[in-house]
């Protein structure tokens, strides 16, 4: 029982914090390009308590993480979301290239936490071996986890990041027509995530592209953080 508090507690830990300063990033990438909204609602903060959402930050994550724990005994997989930050699009010189730069400051949190992360690894060999390991759990847990919301939140798909970043690229007509996706763009992520390749694999089918496109890149990534944060790889 108590391995599995810990197990949960390493897991949770970088995640609450990989969502919140992801959201942070977006209030603060606003700020820089002259959008006072987020400031003045309190939200240009690196404190989590700021940003967390009930269901998006504790219940939904709370429930992937134990059901990973209890079935597979580590996480393969994670989803969540802050409260998002406000974003004035008016206030920016290039609204559609703001929002951009805004939507992929996210992204780019989690990448540079991730890097963050495994420079500490270095420190390991500095420490007691009984206090080591958990240390070294804990990193890992907050790599992986930061690669995996950068990486899910730039699929292409409003209000994803990456829809809004690729709202920014296309052409104006297209863009204006892809950006009308946000109303309904959760409830696709979701069917794609969860209840598709579920109704296919009652069905006796196996369509999952979206874990699959993850277990595909992930590793890939977490392989150059390691190699960018200066550790020794396989081959």
């Amino acid at each position: 029982m108590m391995d599995m508090i810990q197990s949960f507690l390493l897991a949770a830990i970088p995640a609450i914090f990989a969502i919140t300063l992801h959201e942070a990033a977006h209030g603060y990438a606003a700020w820089a390009l002259g959008d006072q909204t987020a400031r003045r609602l309190g939200r240009l903060s690196l404190n989590p308590l700021a940003h967390i959402d009930r269901v998006g930050t504790i219940l939904v994550p709370g429930f992937l993480l134990i059901t990973q724990l209890i079935t597979f005994g580590r996480v393969d997989f994670m989803f969540g979301w802050a409260k998002p930050v406000p974003v004035a699009a008016s206030a920016f010189a290039n609204p559609r290239r703001g929002m951009m730069i805004v939507a992929a400051a996210g992204p780019a949190m989690n990448f540079l936490l991730a890097w963050l992360a495994g420079l500490a690894l270095h420190v390991l060999d500095l420490l007691p071996d009984n206090f080591a390991g958990v240390v070294q759990e804990l990193l890992y847990n907050f790599i992986l986890l930061n690669l995996v919301l950068a990486l899910f939140n730039l699929i292409p798909i409003p209000p994803l990041d990456g829809g809004r970043i690729a709202v920014g690229l296309l052409p104006e007509r297209l863009a204006v027509a892809y950006a009308r996706l946000e109303r309904a763009g959760l409830l696709i992520v979701l069917l794609a995530v969860f209840l598709v390749p579920e109704i296919a694999r009652s069905m006796g089918y196996r369509f999952d592209p979206v874990h699959d496109a993850l277990r595909t890149v992930i590793p890939a990534a977490f392989d150059l953080v390691t190699r960018l944060s200066f550790h020794a790889t396989a081959g």
